[in-house]
């Protein structure tokens, strides 16, 4: 088995050999023999156990597998190990520790006797309440003394890697625009159904795949020119998220991102393609459904940054909110002004459709919440009140203004 090994004392060696110590120090001030005979009984403890561990010969290869290496918050990550013996003896017990989200938590398991080229199978679960990407491993194997006095240990399976996505609510699909957005329509393709035909060539922006360049177009026109690809979907979401600090209470930035994964994972349902952007910086630019992972990792890693950031009414223009973004969902909090939340409403295009969702950070003793007013065509407002879901005030939104949009 790959792995450095090594044979150090344990605590309970040490503190033998400290106990020890201390006994001849105080047999030679008091004179009492038979202190001497306890502390030369410990040494002689700790040399046996040391040449226990050394005499036991040992070889075990681990594997272990993730059942799935990605999750949503609160679905249930396995974790299945392999251990096998390669030697043609049997092996002893062996302590096995696979450390989890940098050793602040760890499985911990004994690992019985393997016959000659046995191999046994561990599983357990692994805690996924919280979203991130958590390192698992690598795994710890260890041969001890009946005493524990003495412990040789050796790496096992090398590290793996967790990624928990925000918790996702089955929510309705967002509404996708009929306007100025030429993805969007019935859901048929102009050129075919296979969502990989050609389509057109455009300029670059700041976000699409290098893969999609057009380098003889490139060469012509002296800049980055995209293959734009025709897409069997019924159009574009953006999903953008103010991750500002000021923003935010820890609550109801988790309500805000399992909300935006929400929306995400509901647009990718429907054939939708799905951006994300958010304040600190990240565009993912658009991905088709069967790439919807990647801004499902974003959401995982997201965190809030210092308020000296763009601002997300800026940031939507700036990306060019009135050209081919589709739909947009804007997620903030109610500590933005209502210059930022008009700010933000006024960056609806003509013929864009914007879904600008509000989560309360800390829940009213008593009084109706003070929603602002929109009113401006094409915006829906969704206020999400504080420790309430976000699922039934999405669903309600769509509901009372399906009439409205096109492509529900």
């Amino acid at each position: 088995m790959a792995g450095a090994s090594s044979s150090p004392l344990t605590r309970r060696g040490w503190a033998l050999i400290g106990c020890s110590v201390l006994l001849i120090a105080v047999a030679a001030l008091v004179g009492v023999q038979e202190l001497y005979a306890l502390a030369v009984a410990g040494l002689v403890l700790v040399a046996v156990a040391a040449a226990w561990v050394h005499g036991r010969t040992w070889d075990l290869t681990t594997e272990r597998e993730l059942h799935p290496s990605r999750v949503a918050a609160g679905e249930v990550a396995r974790v299945e190990l392999m251990v096998r013996n390669r030697l043609r003896q049997r092996s002893p017990v062996i302590a096995a520790r696979d450390p989890f989200d940098g050793g602040r938590r760890a499985a911990s398991f004994l690992v019985a006797p393997l016959g000659a080229g046995h191999a046994d199978r561990a599983a357990y679960r692994l805690p996924t309440a919280q979203r991130g990407v958590f390192t698992l491993g690598p795994l710890e194997l260890a041969l001890s003394d009946p005493f524990g006095l003495v412990s040789r240990s050796r790496a096992g399976a090398p590290a793996s890697t967790l990624t928990v996505h925000p918790r996702i609510d089955r929510v309705r699909t967002p509404p996708v625009t009929a306007g100025a957005d030429r993805r969007a329509g019935d859901g048929r393709a102009v050129l075919g159904m296979q969502g990989d035909e050609f389509y057109a060539l455009r300029d670059y922006r700041t976000g699409d795949d290098l893969r999609r360049v057009h380098w003889a177009a490139t060469a012509k026109a002296d800049q980055l020119m995209i293959r734009q690809d025709e897409s069997a979907n019924r159009g574009r979401v953006t999903v953008a998220v103010d991750l500002r600090a000021g923003a935010w209470q820890p609550a109801a930035l988790e309500v805000a991102l399992s909300a935006a994964a929400s929306v995400a994972a509901a647009a990718s349902r429907a054939g939708i393609d799905v951006r994300l952007v958010h304040t600190g910086g990240v565009d993912t630019g658009f991905a088709s459904p069967k790439r919807r992972g990647a801004i499902l990792d974003e959401l995982a890693i997201a965190s809030t940054h210092r308020d000296s950031g763009e601002p997300l009414a800026l940031q939507l223009r700036r990306l060019g909110l009135g050209t081919d973004a589709g739909t947009v969902v804007a997620f903030t909090s109610d500590a933005a002004s209502d210059a930022e939340l008009s700010a933000l409403a006024r960056t609806a295009g003509r013929g864009h459709l914007l879904s600008l969702v509000v989560v309360e950070r800390y829940v009213r003793r008593s009084g109706p919440a003070p929603v602002p007013a929109i009113g401006r065509s094409g915006v829906s407002l969704v206020w999400v009140a504080a420790g309430t879901p976000f699922a039934p005030a999405w669903d309600r939104a769509l509901g009372s203004t399906r009439s409205e949009w096109s492509g529900v």
